[in-house]
């Protein structure tokens, strides 16, 4: 069975992104051993360095970006207890129930458009102790919010959600998926974000264009736990260096490159906020990711998804109406003007067709 054609301009996620030659030789260049053992020279810079760019006592390197959360899960809670975060917080929608299934814990959302919310939330979310409700364990915030539209969370609203934890004796963890965005977009350094929250991540295979893999950074302690709930989990990896070197080229390379994606999302966003019929506000896309909504054309988001790979371009569905775009270091200015004007003509294109079709 043949696998799928790819899009040539594929704006479903920046997960799309595929190792350059520049980071394909790093890889294959790499010094390498047995990364279980602590003998990978590669990992363990990495380790180091994205330790010190978070100003963390470690790092543990991991497969995945959802593997970092759940793993900090299980480091902080034990089961029975609750975890606060924003309703469309990755940990609820896209992994797998994974808090309750591996940790025992329940995520009490709290309403927070655009993926922000603040202490006075965190601390009117917190249980009584009672020996019949879940114990308030953990606080989690995502940053930046993919649902919420690529929004980044500000410093001072950071600090604020972070001393509401420390008043509530709760540890705090950040989805730092896209934390570099944030980074480019508002000008603060990793490590003061990251000096607010007891555990975070960065993501290597998105904005940064690796093929695999992400990094688990918090105090010894804390790292010294995840190594167990890494190695239980079956994340534990031999000769993992040709990874860990795509993520120190990555972190060489393609962090302020970064820049270029919010401006190709603003660009696209100031495009489709033209087509009739499409609901978007371009002053709040903040970073890479544009979410719109096609309601008002008439057609789902279904219908115009199939209509764009005729056009070879691929934008992900969100709902029913609702779409998402993700720009990314393989695509280009010209790529995402090309899908906007795709996208017109796809709407024109089902506005003009009999709705008996």
């Amino acid at each position: 069975m043949s696998a799928p054609a790819v899009p040539r301009i594929d704006l479903v996620s920046d997960t799309a992104t595929r190792p350059g030659a520049a980071m394909r030789a790093a890889m294959a260049n790499a010094e390498v051993g047995d990364e279980q053992r602590g003998e990978d020279p590669s990992v363990t810079a990495l380790c180091e360095r994205v330790a010190s760019l978070l100003g963390k006592d470690a790092a543990l390197f991991l497969p995945s970006g959802t593997l970092c959360n759940q793993i900090a899960v299980l480091v902080h809670c034990r089961p029975g207890d609750e975890i606060i975060a924003a309703q469309d917080a990755h940990i609820i929608t896209s992994e797998g129930a994974g808090a309750a299934v591996l940790a025992g814990t329940f995520v009490r959302a709290v309403e927070a458009p655009r993926g922000i919310f603040a202490g006075e939330q965190v601390a009117g979310a917190v249980r009584a102790r009672k020996p019949k409700s879940p114990q308030s364990r953990l606080v989690a915030l995502e940053q930046t919010c993919n649902r919420g539209g690529g929004s980044v969370w500000p410093l001072d609203a950071v600090q604020d959600v972070s001393r509401a934890a420390r008043t509530h004796a709760l540890a705090l963890h950040m989805d730092g998926a896209r934390l570099l965005n944030a980074v480019v977009a508002s000008g603060v350094a990793a490590h003061e974000f990251a000096a607010q929250v007891d555990s975070t991540w960065l993501d290597l295979s998105k904005g940064l264009g690796c093929p695999v893999g992400a990094v688990l950074a918090g105090a010894a302690d804390f790292i010294e736990q995840a190594w167990i709930w890494k190695h239980r989990l079956g994340g534990a990896m031999r000769q993992a260096g040709i990874l860990a070197a795509a993520g120190l080229y990555a972190l060489e390379h393609n962090v302020a490159r970064l820049a270029e994606d919010h401006a190709n999302a603003q660009a696209f966003a100031q495009r489709i906020a033209a087509i009739p019929g499409i609901r978007l506000d371009p002053a709040q896309i903040e970073t890479n990711l544009v979410f719109f909504d096609v309601r008002d054309t008439g057609l789902a988001a279904e219908t115009v998804s199939r209509g764009l790979l005729a056009h070879e371009v691929r934008i992900g569905i969100e709902g029913g109406t609702r779409m998402r775009a993700v720009t990314h270091l393989d695509v280009s200015r010209d790529d995402c003007l090309h899908a906007a004007e795709a996208l017109a003509e796809v709407i024109a294109a089902g506005q003009r067709r009999p709705r008996s079709e």
